[in-house]
């Protein structure tokens, strides 16, 4: 792996485990032998330190947001696991709605900070915050759950982030055709000539074949891994290849990979004690999947 990878880690949904996957990814690959910070990107909401029994938080994003401290390296805080510092979130109200230069400054912060792997856990849900950063980073993953409604938040999660980056693309490339074409994308019950992204590049390039022909890098450079968790039955496994399939044919994204992991009772009990499960239980049927999803994005 070269030197300083970011990973981003987003849950469209509220409640599919994805900062219990963030901690749990972020303790594996230190215990490999990787450098790692876990950074608390749920701005506004942030709660990671919970997952390591941290309560002493002397600098969090709201001192650095202010600038009340001059470098993000000031807000590392030191976990108990060896290799795997954090910095913390902060709870200033608004500091979800961060204003693009200011986000891209924390962008510019993270890849100064010292380590190999940085672990991002986004906030729930799309907004422009959880979308922005996720550009940013190396890898993109996914935490969903089979339910239904799990499913179809992945596939409208995914749908907000490529438009927000498609439109800024096209914003840059001051192609207005292209900006109302993609507006009227949005909507494809009223315009069913551009209800895939393939119908949607199709009539793009009529209109601004060279900005269409760029933006398409945006497509085939974005390839989550989708992490379907607290899976109990061999139909709930299925929910990975259903999300696949959806953002395949409407979206034109591929998927590198879909990695279960089962349901675990232990998972509760590790967040109430405040550890880790791959710290309080590293045998665990949770902690063994998390232990995989880490091998795997070491060889990617």
């Amino acid at each position: 792996m070269e030197r300083q990878k970011i990973i981003a880690i987003a849950g469209p949904k509220g409640g599919v485990g994805k900062s219990t996957v963030s901690a749990n990814l972020s303790v594996a690959l230190a215990e490999i032998g990787k450098k790692v910070i876990a950074v608390d990107f749920d701005l506004g909401g942030a709660n990671l330190n919970v997952f390591f029994g941290i309560r002493d938080i002397k600098h969090t994003f709201d001192d650095f947001v202010t600038k009340k401290i001059s470098g993000l390296d000031k807000t590392l805080i030191q976990t108990s696991v060896e290799n795997l510092r954090m910095i913390h979130g902060g709870d200033i109200p608004n500091i979800a709605d961060l204003p693009y230069n200011q986000k891209a400054d924390l962008i510019v912060q993270l890849f100064k900070l010292d380590c190999d792997v940085a672990i991002l856990d986004l906030g729930a849900g799309s907004s422009y915050n959880v979308v922005d950063f996720l550009y940013a980073a190396h890898k993109t993953l996914i935490v969903t759950t089979p339910e239904v409604t799990s499913i179809l938040k992945v596939y409208g999660f995914v749908k907000s982030a490529l438009f927000r980056w498609l439109t800024f693309h096209f914003k840059t490339r001051q192609s207005e055709g292209l900006l109302s074409l993609l507006e009227k994308a949005r909507d494809p019950k009223k315009n069913p000539e551009l209800k895939t992204m393939d119908d949607f590049f199709r009539s793009a390039e009529q209109i601004d074949p060279e900005a269409a022909e760029s933006a398409k890098k945006i497509l085939t450079t974005f390839k989550p891994t989708i992490i379907v968790n607290r899976v109990r039955t061999p139909n709930d496994a299925k929910a990975g290849d259903s999300i696949k399939a959806l953002m395949g044919q409407y979206l034109g994204i591929s998927s590198d990979a879909v990695i279960i992991i089962p349901e675990d009772d232990t998972v509760r009990k590790s967040i109430a004690s405040m550890k880790p499960l791959l710290v309080q239980n590293p045998a665990a049927p949770f902690s063994l999947a998390i232990k995989q999803l880490a091998l795997k994005l070491l060889e990617n």
